[in-house]
Order: C-alpha cells, then structure tokens, then sequence
C-alpha cells in the first residue's frame, strides 16, 4: 500500500489537469508503483499467497486501463509507457 505522500508525488507528475485525481494515467501510475512494491515484498516473502493474489489482480487492473488508454489516446499511450519503463 503506498503511502500518501509517494501517491500525491505521482498523482502531480501524471495528473491531466489541476484537480485530475482518477485519469487513466493517474490510475496505471499509481498500480505500476504498487506493483513494483509487491513485487520486492513477494522477493522476500515467497509464501505469501494472498499478496501473490493482490498483485495478479494488480496486473489485470493495469492492462486494462493500459488497453483502454491505447484505444482512447495512442500518443499518450505511448508517451506514458516511455515514462513508466513499461
């Protein structure tokens, strides 16, 4: 779960507009972070099976938006995933 500094640090560099708080590039942002950070707790903690299922749900939750965003807007489907290191 990120904090709520390390979330406002992103919802600032990936925001549309002033008060953009739930664009689709706010939101796969926000869930590659999470990602990343579920990743290296399951480095760690190879058991844990319930955050091995968070972070699958994680996954399908950003190549949805990911698909969704590359349908909508090709140009900043491309630029967000440069960004991102996608």
């Amino acid at each position: 779960m990120l904090d709520k500094k390390t979330k406002d640090k992103i919802i600032k560099k990936f925001a549309v507009h002033k008060d953009d708080t739930g664009s689709s590039k706010v939101q796969i942002a926000i869930l590659t972070k999470e990602i990343e950070e579920l990743t290296k707790h399951l480095k760690v903690n190879k058991h844990d099976f319930s955050s091995r299922y968070g972070l699958f749900k994680k996954i399908g939750q950003r190549r949805n938006l990911l698909k969704y965003l590359q349908k909508e807007n090709p140009k900043s489907f491309k630029k967000l995933t440069e960004d991102l290191k996608l």
